[in-house]
């Protein structure tokens, strides 16, 4: 027999093993739980069928012990495996978990250990199994770190928190009833230091996606390029707070002092090659038909003609500030205002962000 029938041999006889445990080890709501949870993560490597994952949603709809159950499933799941298909499909549906299940899923997953760490570290995964193992082993941990970073996202979106080694603090999730009212802030209405973390975040979420892009022979595959299909259109949310958040700070521009500004100089680069990787991920997404070609966001280009104009604004800036503590001559006065005035025309011309969401936001509507 080859070596691949015995694989298969085996994760068939593995996966049938789990199921037959699952019968009998637990009460009838959680041993079906279980099964279904076995059969959407099972070794084939194929996508998870619907109605299992909608199975798991129903059966996890009202009660959170069963939410808790199934983390827990979830947990030992990826814990025993060193079978990529049956750890990037128990990922997936992590992910599809977190996006339509009960919201008690992000508490349960967010504190869930694996092995002392995080149940989405997976950072310690190997398949060792078959030569072309390492690009698959290589996209479930990156795979996991995007949807572990996702999570750290919406939780410090729902109770204003900050990370820690362990979560959040009792302090920074109080009750529900706070956590809306941080979460209901409109970016035009938050304060600079909390623009500056939450794009901070942003971007760091972006780099985990584009860090997803598969190589190898997992590129062909299908249940990576499931896997892929969700993710892509989630990051086109990331990508447009990315650009209300850039607009929003280019308005204020004239009203920051300097490190302020060369805060937002440092974040233009950074975004730059950003905005450069995700064009040339979305292209190779597109040519394999992830998604609709016209549901992608049309990627502002940040020229080195932008970055100049933020980097002489800085500049000019500092030498007037240098030059008012010389002088308060009402001559040097005048020139000031004018240059600030150039400076000021100089800066709207940087707007496009916020002006480009608005026109991606307008053609997705008329094509709906």
């Amino acid at each position: 027999m080859a070596p691949s029938k015995i694989r298969r041999a085996i994760g068939h006889v593995k996966d049938q093993t789990s199921i037959s445990l699952a019968k009998v080890g637990s009460s009838s709501s959680v041993s079906d739980l279980e099964v279904a949870i076995v059969k959407a993560t099972r070794h084939e490597e194929y996508p998870a069928e619907e109605r299992h994952i909608q199975e798991i949603l129903s059966l996890t709809s009202y009660s959170r012990a069963h939410i808790s159950a199934c983390v827990k499933t979830l947990s030992k799941r990826l814990n025993k495996t060193r079978n990529w298909t049956v750890a990037l499909k128990t990922l997936m549906l992590i992910q599809r978990l977190l996006s339509e299940g009960d919201p008690a899923y992000e508490q349960e997953i967010f504190f869930s250990t694996r092995r002392g760490t995080r149940i989405l570290n997976m950072s310690d995964f190997r398949d060792t199994s078959q030569s072309n193992s390492w690009d698959f082993s290589a996209f479930v941990r990156t795979y996991a770190l995007y949807l572990d970073e996702r999570l750290e996202y919406m939780m410090e979106g729902r109770y204003g928190g900050r990370r820690s080694m362990y979560g959040y603090n009792d302090e920074d999730h109080e009750d529900n009833e706070d956590a809306s009212v941080v979460r209901s802030i409109p970016i035009a209405e938050l304060k600079n230091e909390q623009l500056f973390s939450k794009l901070l975040h942003l971007q760091q979420l972006l780099d985990r996606f584009l860090g997803c892009r598969p190589i190898g022979s997992a590129k062909d595959n299908r249940v990576v390029i499931v896997a892929l299909h969700a993710i892509v259109k989630e990051s086109f949310q990331i990508y447009y707070d990315i650009t209300e958040i850039l607009g929003v700070l280019i308005d204020r521009f004239m009203e920051l002092d300097i490190s302020d500004s060369i805060k937002i100089y440092n974040i233009f680069c950074r975004e730059r090659k950003q905005f450069d990787d995700l064009e040339n991920f979305y292209s190779w997404c597109k040519s394999i038909r992830i998604a609709r070609s016209y549901d992608y966001p049309e990627i502002e280009k940040i020229t080195q003609k932008k970055l100049d104009l933020i980097d002489e604004f800085i500049r000019n800036k500092s030498a007037l500030e240098q030059g008012k503590k010389i002088s308060d001559e009402s001559g040097f006065v005048k020139e000031t205002d004018s240059c600030e005035e150039e400076d000021m025309n100089a800066v709207k011309s940087l707007q496009n962000p916020s002006l480009l969401k608005r026109k991606n936001q307008n053609l997705r509507k008329k094509r709906k």
